[in-house]
C-alpha cells in the first residue's frame, strides 16, 4: 500500500479511537460524585439527567436517550411524596366546651392521671362497655406510668395534655407554660409515637398565651359541659345524678383518675356509664 494513504488510515484510526474515549469519559463523569450523605441532586423527568431537563431540539433528544438512566436504579420511595404534616390549628379566643353534630354523643373525659391506683379500674369499665374515652394526662404522672398511657392508646381512647405540673397557667410566664405544655407533649409522643392533638388547662384557666402555644404545638383546647366536681369526694351517688342530669347531645363530662382517693369516680362510672348506653347515647371521642 502506498505510503500516504497508510497514513491516511492510521490518522482516521486514531481520531475514531480518540473520539469513542472522549464519549465514554463524558458519560463517565457527566455527574459530578456527591461526598458521603449528601443528599442526591434532583432528578428530572425519566431518561433526564439529573438536577436539569433535557435541552431542547434533536440533540437535546438525543442526549436524553444515550444518558444512563440512572432513575431506574433509585429506590421507589425517592418519589414518594413528603411524610404528610397536620396542619397547624387555629390559635382559638375560647376552648371547645362541647361537640356539635353528633346526635346523641357524649364524650367522658378523665383529668390528672395516669394513676395506677385508679386508671386501670376506668380503663377495664369502659373495655367492658365498649366505649372510648380522653385522658388528659399531667406529665408527671405519665413519664412514671407509660404502661398506662400505652394502655389507653391500645383501647383506642384519646391521649391529651393537661401540662406537666398542674400549675395554675395565668400565673406563668410564657416559657413557663411552652415547657409545661411542651413537655408533656414530648412524653405523650416519644411513648405512643404522636403527640396529642388536644389539650386541657388546669383548672379550666385558660389565657392568651396557652391558646397561642397549644396551637404552635398543634392541640386544640377542649373544656367541659357537666362537671360532676368528683375532686371533693362528694359521694358516688352525687356524681351519678350530675353526670345523668346534665347528658345531652353533644355534652363534655369532667372526672378524674388521679390526684387524690378517685374511688368513688370508679364506683360511679360503673353506675352511670350502662345508664347512659340505655338511654341512647352513644359515647365517644372527637375527630380531628
Amino acid at each position: 500500500m502506498p505510503y500516504g494513504r497508510r497514513a491516511v488510515l492510521r490518522l482516521a484510526a486514531a481520531l475514531g479511537a480518540t473520539a469513542t474515549l472522549g464519549y465514554l469519559a463524558v458519560d463517565r463523569f457527566g455527574e459530578p460524585e456527591r461526598p458521603a450523605g449528601a443528599a442526591p441532586a434532583p432528578q428530572g423527568p425519566p431518561g433526564a439527567g439529573p438536577g436539569a431537563a433535557p435541552a431542547a431540539g434533536p440533540q437535546g433528544a438525543r442526549a436524553a436517550r444515550l444518558r444512563p438512566s440512572s432513575y431506574r436504579l433509585q429506590p421507589m420511595t425517592a418519589y414518594a411524596p413528603p411524610a404528610f404534616r397536620r396542619a397547624v390549628p387555629p390559635v382559638r379566643q375560647r376552648p371547645f366546651l362541647s361537640m356539635s353534630g353528633v346526635g346523641r354523643s357524649m364524650v367522658l373525659s378523665f383529668d390528672d392521671g395516669p394513676d395506677p391506683r385508679y386508671t386501670p379500674a376506668i380503663l377495664e369499665t369502659l373495655r367492658r362497655y365498649e366505649c372510648r374515652a380522653m385522658f388528659f394526662v399531667c406529665g408527671e404522672m405519665a413519664v412514671e406510668n407509660p404502661d398506662l398511657l400505652r394502655e389507653m392508646a391500645a383501647d383506642g381512647h384519646v391521649v391529651g395534655n393537661h401540662s406537666w405540673s398542674h400549675p395554675l397557667i395565668p400565673k406563668l410566664r410564657p416559657s413557663r407554660i411552652r415547657d409545661e405544655l411542651g413537655s408533656t407533649s414530648e412524653v405523650v409522643e416519644r411513648t405512643l409515637g404522636a403527640a396529642p392533638l388536644w389539650y386541657r388547662a388546669p383548672y379550666g384557666a385558660w389565657n392568651r398565651h396557652s391558646f397561642e402555644i397549644g396551637a404552635e404545638l398543634g392541640m386544640e383546647p377542649l373544656a367541659w359541659t357537666v362537671d360532676t366536681l368528683d375532686w371533693k369526694e362528694p359521694g358516688t351517688g352525687t356524681i351519678v345524678r350530675r353526670v345523668l342530669d346534665g347528658a345531652a347531645p353533644g355534652a363534655v363530662v369532667l372526672s378524674h383518675d388521679a390526684g387524690g382517693d378517685r374511688s368513688q369516680s370508679v364506683a360511679a362510672l360503673r353506675r352511670y356509664l350502662p345508664e347512659l348506653l340505655d338511654a341512647g347515647y352513644h359515647i365517644t371521642v372527637p375527630r380531628r
